[in-house]
């Protein structure tokens, strides 16, 4: 079964598997958020987007659409 962040829950975490390039903002790669890196989701906002998480020491939130995109293994 692939999961996405957009598919973890409130304190789980995961390692990111694979992201679509051309859909992902350049930002996203360059504060770390690359395969290979542990991800844990902090936080949902009280209308479900965004969602907050931390990769690689780093607190970013980011769009659900966003999240989505961006296939990880649950830990």
């Amino acid at each position: 079964m692939n999961y996405t962040i957009a598919s973890l829950k409130v304190g789980e975490q995961g390692v990111i598997k694979e992201i679509s390039l051309k859909n992902i903002p350049l930002a996203l790669l360059e504060m770390g958020c690359l395969p290979g890196e542990d991800i844990e989701l902090i936080q949902v906002a009280p209308l479900q987007d965004p969602l907050y998480i931390r990769v690689n020491g780093s607190h970013l939130a980011i769009r659900k659409e966003t999240a989505s995109q961006i296939l990880i293994t649950k830990k």
